[in-house]
């Protein structure tokens, strides 16, 4: 992984490059701490999906099967329906990919798939597998296109599919429901001192719940005629005895049993209604500052998340559909909203346009949450003829990055909000090492100077600090700070949890105040010492100032 530049600031990740190796680099520094994946994957058309993978298949089967390679002989995965393997390939890109996903996801983690219908069968099967049937959320049915496809037969399809899984189907935090809104707020038609609220009715009307199923909730309430209270006892004032009989005489049951009402009393009421009373419960519509939810349903088709939408948000931003078939920040947005919480990591591994960095800044903005997120895209190549090559682009990643950057710009203009609207820049590459990566358990001191520099010429001091992050489990969103000690460059992660030199010549002076900060680790280069008396010196220097701080050498 080497560093492309942008925000050092910001804790949001752009990777460029293949998603599986960016998974695989990413799975031990980032394991059990992304809150919620999305991906869009290609759907298998045939056509849509370029990716180096080895499918195990002998060389002339490629040539049969694909009928390309690129100039270095790798395979680029044209899938024709006159392939044996048409869904075998599909399915064999898919699988390791989400094997890791499942590794990232924290322990009451999401993850939302989009797909159609060509792979959505074959897809459920593959994450039965992965995350386990019983982890199974919901499969959404979700209106992309009202009118239907043109080019269908038979049948003009208007709904894709949103697969969801969860890592623990029984953590209660997997999913939130959406806040209420329009219709539902009107139900909340009472107030009192703590709020709007709405009744809801103590008596269970399901009467399979009775006095010989449910005998625990069965019991007598009493109603104060002049103040509408309630109590679990007969005295003073509560003379009216209500029982959860059904109108008709059916014998029925409370919802509550009575140590609940006698603890939640101040959220319990009686109205009348004719000659009898009717026993209620309080539901506000705001608790502990938090709107009231409702369960998401299956079936989505608000006018916000389909198509149109996503070729609007892109023109909106460019001036022109720079790209083809981006979905709707609203679609992704709502996703968001249920699947994270204030300060969640969120990952989208086939990023193309980059919606899902879009619609993250856009509810940020607006709940004043500390989401982040790390995008993977491959640098596909886009063709002479699209409106985005037109435009100046070069790369699918040309179009995602700038869409962060106007997309932030103009949040930022609208709203005024005090978010990351950065992100910092990667892209997948070759180690920075030449041959060997040494480490301090690997060597003696008394051997540093025979070691000659098997660093890449071409790597910076950002590059080496990257891998070097990677290598000790450091987020790549940790701050970093630049410091300047004797004329050398030293890089501060985490407030000196990870103190950094890549510069020649360091000397003594370097070593010491490095020393004296008392990292928990500290990284040079083999050929970082200015001469061999501050090699010499350098393990004395830390056993005298900062015995253990764990010291490594690339």
């Amino acid at each position: 992984m080497v560093h492309r530049g942008g925000d050092i600031d910001s804790e949001n990740i752009y990777i460029e490059g293949d998603n599986l190796d960016a998974l695989k680099i990413l799975r031990e520094t980032y394991l059990g701490k992304v809150k919620m994946i999305y991906i869009d994957p290609p759907y298998n058309t045939g056509n849509d999906f370029i990716y180096e993978d080895d499918f195990s298949q002998k060389a002339e089967d490629y040539a049969d099967n694909s009928g390309q390679t690129d100039e270095e002989g790798n395979r680029l995965v044209q899938n024709s329906e006159s392939n044996g393997r048409f869904h075998t390939d599909w399915l064999n890109m898919i699988y390791p990919r989400l094997k890791i996903a499942k590794d990232l996801l924290t322990f009451d983690g999401v993850i939302f798939i989009s797909i159609d219908d060509n792979e959505a069968v074959n897809l459920k099967k593959i994450c039965d597998e992965i995350f386990g049937e019983s982890n199974f959320v919901a499969q959404l049915a979700v209106q992309l296109n009202p009118r239907g496809r043109n080019l269908d037969i038979f049948v003009a399809r208007t709904f894709e599919y949103v697969l969801i899984y969860a890592k623990n189907y029984m953590e209660s935090s997997t999913i939130s429901g959406i806040e209420k809104e329009g219709r539902m707020i009107e139900e909340y038609n009472k107030e009192d001192s703590k709020g709007k609220y709405r009744q809801i009715g103590l008596r269970n009307r399901n009467q399979s719940f009775n006095p010989q199923t449910r005998p625990n909730l069965y019991y007598p309430l009493y109603v104060d005629p002049r103040s509408k209270k309630v109590s679990t006892v007969r005295e003073n004032n509560y003379v009216d005895e209500v029982w959860p009989d059904a109108p008709d005489g059916t014998k029925t049951c409370w919802t509550w049993m009575s140590k609940k009402v006698d603890e939640e009393n101040d959220l319990v009421e009686a109205e009348k209604s004719g000659n009898e009373w009717r026993i209620y419960r309080k539901d506000y519509l705001v608790k502990d500052g938090k709107v009231a939810t409702t369960l998401v349903k299956s079936l989505w088709v608000d006018k916000a998340i389909n198509n149109d939408y996503g070729k609007k948000s892109i023109k909106d931003l460019f001036g022109n559909n720079v790209m083809s078939f981006p979905k709707a920040p609203d679609l992704i947005k709502r996703m968001e909203k249920i699947g994270t919480e204030s300060d969640s990591i969120v990952m989208d591994f086939f990023s193309g346009s980059a919606t899902t960095a879009h619609s993250l800044l856009e509810l940020n903005s607006e709940d004043n949450k500390h989401r982040k997120f790390i995008m993977v895209q491959l640098p596909e190549v886009l063709e002479e003829k699209s409106l985005g090559y037109k435009a100046g682009y070069q790369t699918i990643c040309d179009i995602g990055e700038e869409r962060i950057r106007r997309a932030g710009k103009k949040i930022k203009e609208e709203t005024g909000a005090d978010i990351d609207y950065g992100f910092r820049c990667f892209r997948v590459d070759s180690s920075n090492m030449k041959d060997v990566y040494y480490k301090p358990a690997d060597i003696k001191q008394a051997e540093m100077d025979l070691f000659a520099d098997n660093i890449k010429e071409d790597r910076t001091p950002e590059d080496l600090l990257i891998q070097v992050m990677l290598d000790l489990g450091v987020l790549l969103s940790s701050k970093i700070e630049e410091k300047k000690i004797a004329g050398k460059k030293v890089f501060s992660v985490e407030n000196g949890y990870l103190i950094a030199c890549f510069d020649e010549k360091v000397t003594e002076e370097v070593v010491t105040a490095i020393a004296q900060q008392h990292p928990y680790y500290v990284v040079f280069r083999d050929s970082s010492m200015a001469d061999d008396s501050v090699a010499a010196n350098f393990e004395q220097i830390f056993m005298t100032y900062s015995p253990k701080t764990v010291r490594k050498v690339l």
